[in-house]
Parts: C-alpha cells; structure tokens; sequence
C-alpha cells in the first residue's frame, strides 16, 4: 500500500463487544489516529469503516487487539479493504440491525471502582443514586430486549434521558459516551418501599433508609435487585434469620450470605488470591470459602448448618453498595422464592408469592426483562469452578467449532438451564432450577423460547436428555423438530470436553446422583471411554438397589439399606446397631426387606452420590435430606485433616470394569464400631474413592481424564483425584466455566446434537 494515500478498511469484530464499551474505545482510537470513518453495532459484534494513511491504519489495528476495554473479549476479526471514499470525521453511527443476530449478549457486570466512587461524593450529581452505570458496569442482559445492544431495545428505553445525562451520552470524553444504560436520580428509575400489602410507605432515599431500619430490626426485606428479588435479613439475628427459613421452606439449605467489601469477607472466611479475584470480579458472584472458627462468634446458626463452606458475595449493584454500608453487618441475600420455584423478577408478582415471606418490598421502576440469579462459583483445585451460571457469566458463549446449523438444547430436570449453538459457539443460559412445579416449568419454556429469539434464530434440532419423564424430555417432543435424545453421562463428560476445548481420547469420570442408564438401571458413577466418534461405558461402580426409587434421594437411610444389603443380603436389615437400619420402625424394615429380595420399587444403581449418601447415612451425619445433595456435603463438611486408611475400591472385569467399593465400606463399618472417628472415617473415604479413579484410569491406560458430574463439586474428592492422576503421570482436567452438575448438560446436549456419536457395545 502507498503509505500517502488513504486506504479504507472495514473491520468486523465479533466476540463480547456490545455493552462493553467498545464503540467509545474505537471511536477514541480512530481520532487519536487522524482517521475518518464510523463505527456501530451489528448483529454480528461491532463493525468498523475507518480511512485514513497506511501506518495510521496499521496502528490502529494494533492498537484495537492491544487495548481493550476490560471486559471485551474478541473472538473473531474479519479485515476487508475497500476503496476510499475521502470522507472526514469519525463518527458512531447507528446500529445495523438486519441479518441474523450472533452477536454475543454481554453479562450483567457488577459496580465499577468509578461508579462507587460518585456514590460517595456528595459533590456528584450522581451521589447515593442507586442505578448509577457506565459504560464498564451494570445492568446488561438482565434488560436486553432485543439485539444489538442499543437502549431502544432495552427496558431503560422507558427513561427518556435529561440534558445532563444526554450531553454525557455523545460526549467523546465522558465514561458514559454510548453507556446505554446511562441514567440518574433527573431522568432514571427510582426506589420505593412497600409493605407486605403493597402499599407505598417511602420513596426514594427515604425507602433505603426504611428499608435498612427495617432490616437493623430484624425484619425480612425482599429486595428487587439487578435480575430479580432477594430476601435480606440480619444474618447475625438468630430469631430473623429462623424466620426466613421457616417462611421460606427451607429448613436446612445453607444461605448465601453478602458483606460490604472484602476485608470483611476475610474476617469470616479463609479468602485465598483466587478467591478474593472472583468475589472482586465483575461478575461478583457468590464464592463458597472455608469458614473461619470466628464466624461461628459472629453469624446466627442458622446461615448454614452443617455445610462446609459458606458463600460469601459482594454487593452487586450500587442499591446493595448503599445497603451494605449502610448496616455494617453481613445480611442474609437469598433467592427471592418459594423452595423449588424461580426466582421472581416482577414487583407485583413478587408481592403475591412473597408476601407470606417478606415484611417489606424494597422495589424500583426499571423492568427486568430476563430473571437471572446470583452465579455460585468454588475453588476447586487451584481453579475457580462456575458451579450455578447465572448473573455476571451467562449467557457468554464457549467456543465450539463443531457447531454449524442452529441448535436448541433443554437441558435437565434439575438445575435446569438451557442452551443456544450456532456457527462455532455454544449459549448457555442462566440457572433456572428444578423443573417440579408448574411455576418453575413455565419460566423454563420463557427460557427456550427467550434464548433462541434474541439471536433471531429458528433451530434446525432439538436435543434433551434420554430420560423419558423429565419435564424438558416432554417438551421438546412439543416442538415439531427433530429430537435428539442424548445420554446423560455422556452430556456431562460432552459439557466438560467443550468448556476445556478437548477433542479425545480420554476417560470421563462422570459421577452424580441419578441418571437414566438407558439398560434398565440408575447410572451415575460411570467411566467413559470417549474416541470420537465413539464412546463407551468402560467401568462403573458397583450397583446396589435404592429402596423406594426415587425416595432414596431424599433419604439417605434409604441408600444405606441398599448397599448393606449388598454386604450382608437379609440380614442387613437386623443391624439396628447401626443408625440407617434404627432409623426404620420394624414393620418399615420388612417392607423394605421385601423390596431389597425381590428388586420391587428397588431399582439398580450405579450412583457415586447414592453411594455417599449411604455413608452419610452410616456415620449418622443424615438420615433425611432436605435439599439435593445435603448427605454428600455432610460427609464433606465432616472430613477432618487426617485420613483413616480405608482400602481402594477393587477393579475387576475384562471389557467392561466394576468398581466393587464393597471393601471400603466393610472397613469404615468396622472401623466406627471400633470407635474411630466420624471425620477420620469421612475423609478415608474420599481417600478411597479418589484412588479408585486413579485405579481405573490405568487399567484403562488413559493418558487424559475428565472429571465431570455433580460429585465433583466436592472441592476434597476433585483435589484428591487431580493429584493422584497426576502423581500417576495421567493429565486431569475439571469443569471450569460451564458447571459440572445438571446446569452444564445443555452444553454437552450441543456438542452431541452437532457431532453425535456412536456407542460401542461394552
């Protein structure tokens, strides 16, 4: 290129970068460089035309892959060179809005460092606003009607901007030049405080500091924050915080608990770097962290009984921001439901179902127009692991080239979230939960029409899990699409592949409660072999029978019975000595011993959580449970330092493996009876079964292994196996981004639907 004459390039740029500032950014960089040209959104990402000398254009270029904004990810960027039209100033144009739409919807973000700042000068215009924003942070997909990202499509467009906060809008210099979410107390949404009959009691600032009395008070107040309603209370008050689990229906299910700032979330728990870097993220969702004996001096019993961790978050939005420093004190911020419902969105439908609940509404004017909880994200290995994907991650896409047509994925029955996939990316949605109620299944059906229509996309498949009785199965059949039904296991070891970019050959722990087996039988501690195209069950736990089906889920006693009855066949169920069998009355146990002989209601599982649970069970650390997975955080919780030596789980078989945990569990029931220790005895079990993983693998002669399924949430067991496989110079991988539990199975159910493969019979 002559360096003299102008040139002219168009420069597409896909990836996160609507709602970002992007448009601010290159319209800075093209005037700093003397270009002439424009900029705006697409449907695509951003699209740039500048112009201008050879060198300049070539910086320019640089300089976009160099410095952007923070929150921006590029995943693509497509350069074509025009003729030049000599044209002069640099402008932001309008956004294009034709042709399909696979631009990436950008995260809800929390408050940035510059927007807390003016929340604290009184000099600022902005001061003790609660909805202030910019460019860097705030309310994204949680308002997003349509794309691209421009305030006409969003709910703000109802708040016609005032002159102050216009002129900032098309000021070049100002954070919020193009923050489409731009606003303040002249022109934006404002609070008000109801009582539980939805009468206005303040407004305003007088509704925040109603509001914070009230919570000072102990009373509970549902909250409308940046994606739906949250129940605050004291989480110091014993009384307040036993009231909200007895109105909420939640008796035993550790809350999460939100504290002004991180200083103080360390005076409650051990907060490593990794840590403190995703509680101070901008997605700032809740981190499960180790609580310190300090806690116990400052927290009601309550927050979380029995758990082993407790999950701690920042606040969110500038509303929390004003809340938190308000009070002084850690609040209880839990989902603002019922027990098993969504979490609600709506003011006046918040009113209804939360009334029984709630004493006050602290509520605003600024419609929501997707529900999105508050993510949940551990440490696990060294890692943070996204283990509820929610507000601040989804819907960000991960990349996957195998996907071409467009794709609709529905995910499961539990912790349902559902997925998008077209050219190369996979979209996976925010939590939405269990798919029980009616309520719940209606905003599931919201979510799989919602996803799809904001990337104007018709999918060409449906796919679902095998399982024939989930609500997401029954719906898909619904749709007048193709269905592809994908196995459960399989999903998960799929959802991991994707998240960490594998492509095989590899052995794929995937370990849970229950999944449909598709041979008459509950999987959920299974080895897959994956080769694409291929796959197979290389080795499984050893099955035992679950007394009552679904039933033992719930109860963990139950679970307990089935592997005694694997050890000791009828006479399991004369063993009162031991707490599962007491916890039956006579006349129960010879039903249940009928059910055990004849295999009636009893099915066969293979689960890696039914199996703690049976532990949990035996050490008498729970008999019922009252939420999903309350038994296998017991075991965990109840883990001490030291490890009583149990033996490894044996491996046996030819092409198909069994994993017999029955020498495990003889020697922890004779270990207890002994009088060793119900800690020394939970963590020789995770001991064991960790080895049992690494045991398979090189029977297998894996070189990779995935861990993958709800079990590996459990920070012990994953850390125990990633470095056994390691010591055993076989290379691990975890879930990272998209979660290992059910939340992540929309993803795997993508990669299978655009590249399925083939199950070797074992």
């Amino acid at each position: 290129m002559d360096a003299a004459a102008p040139h002219r390039l168009r420069i597409a740029i896909a990836g996160a970068v609507q709602g970002v500032g992007f448009r601010p950014f290159v319209y800075r960089l093209a005037r700093e460089a003397g270009l002439s040209g424009s900029v705006c959104n697409s449907g695509a990402g951003v699209l740039i035309e500048a112009e201008g000398a050879a060198p300049a254009l070539t910086h320019f270029l640089d300089r976009l892959a160099a410095e952007a904004p923070v929150n921006a990810v590029v995943t693509d960027r497509q350069v074509v060179r025009l003729q030049a039209r000599l044209t002069h100033g640099f402008t932001v144009a309008p956004s294009a809005a034709d042709g399909p739409c696979s631009a990436v919807i950008m995260a809800d973000l929390a408050t940035c460092a510059a927007c807390r700042d003016e929340l604290r000068d009184p000099a600022d215009r902005r001061y003790r606003y609660p909805f202030t924003t910019c460019v860097a942070c705030g309310p994204r997909y949680s308002v997003i009607a349509a794309l691209p990202y421009d305030r006409a499509r969003t709910t703000l467009s109802r708040f016609p901007l005032c002159p102050a906060c216009a002129a900032e809008y098309a000021d070049p210099g100002s954070r919020r030049f193009h923050a489409e979410s731009i606003c303040c107390p002249a022109c934006g949404p404002q609070l008000a405080l109801w009582d539980a009959d939805g009468s206005v009691l303040a407004t305003r600032e007088a509704a925040l500091a109603g509001a914070v009395a009230a919570l000072r008070a102990g009373r509970i107040v549902a909250v409308k924050g940046l994606g739906g309603f949250q129940l605050l209370v004291d989480a110091r008050n014993d009384a307040a915080v036993a009231a909200l689990r007895t109105r909420k229906r939640r008796p035993r299910k550790p809350f999460a608990l939100m504290v002004a700032d991180p200083d103080a979330a360390t005076g409650l728990a051990e907060v490593s770097a990794a840590e403190r870097a995703a509680l101070t993220s901008p997605a700032a969702p809740i981190v499960l962290l180790a609580p310190r004996p300090e806690a116990a001096q400052v927290l009601a019993q309550a927050v979380a009984p029995g758990a082993p961790c407790l999950g701690i978050m920042l606040p969110t939005t500038p509303l929390h921001h004003l809340l938190l420093r308000e009070l002084g004190f850690p609040v209880v911020a839990t989902s603002g439901n019922h027990a098993g419902a969504p979490i609600l969105a709506d003011e006046n439908a918040a009113l209804r179902a939360l009334s029984g609940a709630a004493d006050l509404f602290l509520v605003h004017d600024r419609p929501i127009a997707h529900a999105v909880d508050d993510s949940v994200v551990r440490v696990i290995a060294g890692e943070v692991t996204v283990l509820r994907r929610a507000r601040g991650y989804a819907p960000l896409p991960v990349a996957w080239p195998a996907v071409d047509a467009p794709l609709l994925a529905l995910g499961g029955q539990q912790k349902n979230a559902v997925a998008t996939g077209f050219a190369g990316r996979i979209f996976l949605g925010p939590h939405g939960g269990d798919l029980d109620g009616a309520a719940a299944r209606d905003a599931f059906v919201r979510a799989a029409e919602g996803l799809p229509a904001l990337h104007r996309l018709r999918p060409a498949r449906v796919a679902c899990d095998r399982h024939p009785d989930y609500a997401s199965t029954h719906y898909a059949e619904t749709l007048g699409l193709p269905v592809v039904r994908v196995p459960h296991h399989l999903a998960h070891a799929l959802s991991g592949m994707v998240d960490r970019g594998l492509d095989g050959p590899l052995l794929a722990v995937a370990w849970d409660g229950t999944g449909y087996g598709g041979d008459g039988t509950i999987w959920g501690g299974e080895f897959l072999a994956i080769d694409p195209p291929r796959w197979r069950r290389a080795a499984h736990l050893l099955a035992f029978r679950l007394p009552g089906g679904e039933a033992a889920a719930r109860e963990p006693r139950r679970a307990a019975l089935g592997a005694l009855h694997v050890l000791h066949g009828a006479a399991a169920l004369e063993m009162t000595g031991l707490p599962p069998v007491a916890a039956f009355t006579e006349a129960e146990r010879r039903v249940l011993a009928t059910m055990l002989a004849r295999g009636v209601a009893a099915p066969l599982a293979s689960s890696a959580g039914r199996l703690f649970d049976a532990v949990a069970a035996l050490l008498d650390l729970c008999q019922r449970a009252s939420f999903e997975g309350e038994a296998a955080m017991a075991v965990e919780a109840a883990a001490a330092a030291e490890a009583a030596p149990l033996p490894t789980p044996t491996v046996s078989g030819d092409r198909q493996l069994v994993v017999d945990w029955r020498p495990t569990l003889a020697a922890l029931l004779a270990a207890r009876a002994a009088g060793v220790s119900v800690g020394a005895l939970a963590a020789g079990f995770h001991v064991a079964l960790a080895a049992a993983i690494v045991a398979v693998a090189r029977a297998t002669e894996a070189r990779q292994v995935l861990l993958t399924g709800g079990c590996f949430q459990n920070a012990r067991l994953t850390a125990l196996a990633v470095a056994g496989l390691r010591a055993a110079g076989i290379v691990p991988f975890c879930h990272r981004q998209v979660p290992p539990n059910d939340g992540g199975l929309a993803v795997g159910q993508i990669a299978f639907a655009a590249a399925p493969l083939i199950e070797e019979n074992a």
